[in-house]
């Protein structure tokens, strides 16, 4: 899952500007990844997914990213359809910074753009051309790059069978060595959403996994003996995002779950539901779109 090693292409130290032809196009389930460094002199820098490479008149361009560094700093996007420029989409944070090196990911989803810097979610852009279109991808202005990998992360379900509230048994009783991969969608207003790994036969819920959305707080806890525990809530980054896209994977081993999120490792839980084989349950409640649940 996001594990960045399904089959790629790979562009090692492109010159800037870059105008390289997307072999195949691009679709759902698809990542560009972008490794390289801002420059100490930068203003800006831009990567452009774009509809050919025409100079005259200037190809349209599906989605403009561009980090500008006057003042503060902000990444303006964009698309630019017969030669006119739509709306600015304007995110102040800045996740780049310059004389530092980075790491952008583009996952290609069918309705967006999902947009990672350096291991952290930073914006979605909604698509205003059709991916179909979309077939180079151009780099410009102040930057240096690395390498330019383009990865196919499996197929997208549409998730037409999952409803929320969702109840399933998981295809093994869990021990370790065990793995629960959830796909999903964050709603565009959420509050919060929950993840229960549980038993069938008593109420105990031996993993609760509650992002709460409104104030970033990422609870986890577990209700044994008809009680909740002591939360945890301790973490480095909140990980979603209203209308993100999420592959989370819990993978148990002999002393804890491990919990990562679009191949990020995101907390540990130690067991405090000690008898793992009773847990046969995976329960999903709350603010988001359920499109896969698997486990092995």
């Amino acid at each position: 899952m996001m594990s960045l090693d399904g089959p790629r292409k790979t562009i090692s130290n492109p010159v800037i500007p870059y105008v390289g032809t997307i072999l195949g196009g691009l679709v759902p389930g698809e990542l560009i990844v972008i490794h390289g460094a801002v420059p100490d002199d930068a203003d800006r820098f831009q990567v452009d997914l774009q509809c050919g490479s025409s100079i005259k008149p200037r190809a349209d361009v599906a989605f403009h990213f561009n980090p500008r560094f006057k003042k503060s700093g902000c990444i303006v996007c964009n698309t630019l359809e017969g030669e006119k420029w739509g709306w600015e989409e304007i995110t102040y944070e800045m996740p780049f910074q310059k004389g530092k090196s980075f790491e952008i990911v583009i996952m290609i989803l069918k309705d967006k753009f999902q947009v990672t810097v350096n291991k952290k979610h930073l914006l979605i852009y909604n698509h205003r051309i059709s991916l179909e279109r979309i077939d180079t991808l151009g780099i410009y202005g102040k930057v240096h790059i690395k390498t330019i990998d383009f990865i196919s992360n499996g197929e997208i379900p549409d998730g037409s069978q999952f409803g929320v509230p969702y109840v399933g048994k998981l295809d093994t009783a869990l021990h370790p060595g065990c793995t629960v991969a959830i796909k999903g969608e964050v709603n565009k207003n959420p509050k919060s959403f929950a993840i229960n790994l549980r038993s069938s036969d008593s109420k105990d819920i031996a993993l609760h996994l509650n992002p709460r959305l409104k104030n970033q707080v990422f609870v986890r806890n577990s209700y044994l003996h008809d009680s909740w525990g002591e939360e945890e809530k301790e973490i480095a980054n909140f990980p979603f995002s209203p209308g993100m896209y999420f592959e989370l994977i819990i993978f148990c081993d002999a002393h804890q779950f491990k919990v990562a999120v679009n191949g990020v490792h995101t907390l540990e839980y130690k067991h405090r539901f000690k008898q793992l084989e009773k847990i046969n349950v995976v329960e999903i409640t709350g603010d988001v779109q359920l499109l896969d649940v698997r486990s092995w």
